[in-house]
C-alpha cells in the first residue's frame, strides 16, 4: 500500500473560507493539491494545513472534490486541532490575550490549519486515540522555558500549555491484511520566539512524544504495523532548531528511515550541508529556503518497496502542480508487511 504525508497549505484567513473556496471550483491552489494528489493516488494519506470544522464539511467538500479527477477516499478522520483552541491567557508572552500565539496552538480561529486522514481502507475511529490533550509539562523530560529563572510566559500558563500545537494521533485503518496503526502529528515551527526558545523546545519535545508514547510512557502503544508520519518542521541536519529529537526518532530501531527522494537531477545547495534530494519543502527567501521537513516513518516490520518525494523536476509533467499546491511536498512510501 501507499501511504503518504502532504502538508496542504490550504489553510485561509477565517472560518469557512476554505470551504467556500473548494466549493467554487476555482481556486488555483486547491487545483493544484487535487492535481497532487491524483499524481501520487496514495491508498492512505495524512494532511496538514487543512481547516477544521466540527462536522467535516470541509473535508467532505475536499475529498468529494479529489474524486472527480483522482482517488476516491471514502473513509475520513479529522479530530479537532489544537491550533486556534483558546485559552484566555498570554501564552507567547507578548503581554496580550486572544491573539492566534495565545491559543493552545497557533491559529487565529479554531481550526486554522488542522490535520485530517483520507483513506480508501475503513478507518476506526471508535479505536482512535487522540494524544493532543497531553499537557506539555506532563511529558518526561520536558524542555519547558524559562527566563530568569521563571516559568515563561507564567506558572499559569504552564498548567494548562498542551504539547501537541496540532495534534498527535494514533489511528486504526482496517487494510489489507491486518491493522495498520496510522500516527500523524504536525510540530511547532521552531522559530518565531525570542531567547527562551519556546518554539524550539516545543518542537523538540513534540517530535520526542513519539518515543515515549512507543516505550509505554502513554498507555498501550503499538509494537507493529504502524507509521509515524506528519510535519516535524525541523531538518536533522540544516537549519534551525533542536535536533536531538528528530535524529534520535530517524536512527530508533523500531522504525525505518525510507530516505524518500526527490527525482533527479537536483543541484546542491551551497550553503546547506544534508542531502538535496532529501528536501521536502522550499520555503523562500527570506525564509531558510530548502530543507526535509516532512517524515513517513514506517515500523521495523514493514518492508520498503519504494518511496520519494513529490517533486517533478522543472519542464516535467506534474511540476507547475507541485509547486503551485505547496511550499511543500507530498512525501509517499510504499509497503508490504513482512518480506516481499
Amino acid at each position: 500500500m501507499r501511504i503518504a504525508t502532504f502538508n496542504t497549505g490550504l489553510e485561509r484567513d477565517g472560518p469557512g473560507l476554505l470551504l467556500r473556496d473548494i466549493l467554487r471550483g476555482d481556486d488555483a491552489q486547491i487545483r493544484a493539491v487535487i492535481t497532487v494528489l491524483a499524481n501520487a493516488a496514495p491508498d492512505i494519506v495524512a494532511l496538514q494545513g487543512v481547516d477544521h470544522d466540527h462536522d467535516l464539511h470541509t473535508l467532505r467538500a475536499l475529498r468529494d472534490a479529489i474524486a472527480l479527477s483522482g482517488p476516491d477516499y471514502p473513509y475520513i478522520l479529522a479530530p479537532a486541532p489544537n491550533a486556534g483552541r483558546a485559552t484566555g491567557l498570554d501564552m507567547d508572552g507578548d503581554g496580550r490575550v486572544a491573539r492566534g500565539a495565545d491559543a493552545q496552538g497557533y491559529g487565529r480561529f479554531v481550526g486554522q490549519g488542522g490535520m485530517a486522514i483520507l483513506s480508501r481502507y475503513p478507518i476506526d475511529g471508535a479505536g482512535a486515540r487522540d494524544l493532543s490533550g497531553i499537557l506539555w509539562r506532563d511529558v518526561p523530560g520536558a524542555l519547558l522555558p524559562t527566563v530568569g529563572g521563571q516559568p515563561f510566559p507564567s506558572a499559569q500558563a504552564q498548567r494548562i500549555q498542551r504539547l501537541s500545537s496540532v495534534g498527535h494521533w494514533i489511528v486504526p485503518i482496517k487494510a489489507p491484511g491486518g491493522v495498520v496503526h496510522l500516527m500523524p502529528f504536525h510540530a511547532a515551527p521552531h522559530v518565531f520566539d525570542g531567547p527562551e526558545d519556546r518554539n524550539g523546545r516545543r518542537n523538540h519535545d513534540e517530535i520526542r512524544l513519539w518515543q515515549h508514547v512507543l516505550d509505554g510512557q502513554f498507555g498501550p502503544a503499538p509494537q507493529e504495523r504502524f507509521v509515524i508520519l506528519g510535519g516535524a518542521t525541523i531538518d536533522p541536519v540544516d537549519g534551525g532548531g533542536r535536533k536531538a529529537a528528530i535524529r534520535a526518532l530517524l536512527s530508533d530501531r523500531r522504525v525505518i528511515d525510507p530516505r524518500p527522494l526527490r527525482p533527479g537531477p537536483v543541484p546542491a545547495h551551497p550553503d546547506l550541508q544534508g542531502d538535496a534530494r532529501l528536501h521536502t519543502v522550499d520555503w523562500p527567501a527570506p525564509g531558510p529556503g530548502p530543507l526535509r521537513v516532512d517524515y513517513v516513518l514506517p515500523s521495523a516490520d514493514w518492508t520498503v518497496i519504494d518511496a520519494a518525494v513529490h517533486w517533478p523536476p522543472p519542464g516535467v509533467e506534474g511540476h507547475e502542480a507541485a509547486v503551485t499546491a505547496s511550499t511543500h511536498r507530498l512525501v509517499w512510501v510504499d509497503l508490504t508487511y513482512g518480506k516481499p
